[in-house]
């Protein structure tokens, strides 16, 4: 269910990023804040427990950032 949300987000900030990229950066720094402070949780968890808990929540944040860049990207390299 998480990793269903996750791919949707990501969809969304690419669409959003390529179509007013100025716009999404707002929207994308707050699904980061967010997967942020689910990972501080999950890694106050004791030894290995906190590194696995909170390994979804860095890795989603990274997609998140690289949805929303690549949709930047693909804009700029647009021809007009």
């Amino acid at each position: 269910m998480m990793i269903a949300g996750i791919v949707a987000v990501c969809i969304v900030l690419a669409v959003l990023a390529f179509f007013v990229p100025r716009l999404s950066r707002h929207p994308e720094r707050g699904t980061q804040r967010t997967l942020g402070a689910g990972s501080r949780v999950g890694g106050k968890a004791p030894g290995v427990l906190g590194r696995l808990f909170s390994k979804p929540f860095r890795s989603s944040s990274k997609a998140v950032g690289n949805s929303g860049s690549a949709g930047r990207r693909a804009r700029g390299r647009m021809p007009f």
